[in-house]
């Protein structure tokens, strides 16, 4: 497989930024190995990244990994392009993965307006390590799983990083419907397309507060 594509800047996967660049080199640290340097990329954006389910621009720049930067937090498409962004920095093939999910805990007004707990087009980035490729999900950032008694999701390297069927309770969490793949770019005409289809309601989740709206109906 020619990993070229994987390395290579994009427009949305905006590795060339001189933040992404900056941000990528300076977490990574002094680890030498890809393994090493992936896993700390990942939990990098796993925890200094704010998930907020609120945060969706389905527009290049509101996707791009410069962006979500520079926002500090993103929901999970977003997250796992700045995570695929930083590891073509530092030389670690990464392209994008998708799949449809059922999530079982996500706060009211989600529900409401979504009219579904399936998710389509859940992102998660896919690592390229020692010969193959493994799926890593930074969305989930520690504070929000403490505060949804979730599991939070592991990645050493070695292993795909998933979610949980079931938080720490025993009641469901995540179910996974369907893969649709991995690319080199975020297929932004296609999920669009879905968006428009089944989440016709969805700009009204950026009226929303994610952050008080969890700590409201966490507490």
């Amino acid at each position: 497989m020619d990993l070229g594509p994987f390395l290579a800047p994009t427009a949305i996967v905006d590795a060339d930024h001189p933040a992404v660049r900056e941000y990528a080199l300076a977490e990574v640290g002094d680890a030498v190995e890809p393994a090493a340097k992936a896993i700390r990329l990942y939990y990098a954006v796993r925890d200094g990244i704010r998930y907020d389910g609120y945060k969706i621009d389905l527009t290049p720049r509101g996707l791009s990994a410069s962006q979500v930067l520079a926002d500090g937090r993103g929901w999970c498409v977003n997250k796992a392009v700045l995570l695929a962004a930083c590891c073509r920095v530092v030389g670690v093939p990464a392209r994008l993965g998708y799949a449809d999910v059922r999530n079982h805990l996500s706060t009211q007004r989600m529900r409401d307006l979504m009219g579904t707990d399936t998710f389509h087009w859940h992102g998660y980035t896919d690592i390229h390590l020692d010969g193959r490729w493994l799926k890593a999900t930074p969305a989930f950032n520690i504070e929000l799983c403490q505060r949804f008694r979730l599991k939070p999701l592991e990645f050493d390297g070695t292993e795909d990083s998933i979610y949980h069927p079931f938080d720490q309770d025993g009641r469901q969490h995540m179910e996974y419907l369907r893969y649709r793949g991995e690319y080199a770019d975020v297929p932004l005409a296609e999920i669009k397309a879905d968006f428009a289809e089944f989440y016709p309601h969805m700009a009204g989740l950026m009226d929303g507060d994610f952050d008080q709206e969890v700590l409201r109906e966490t507490a």
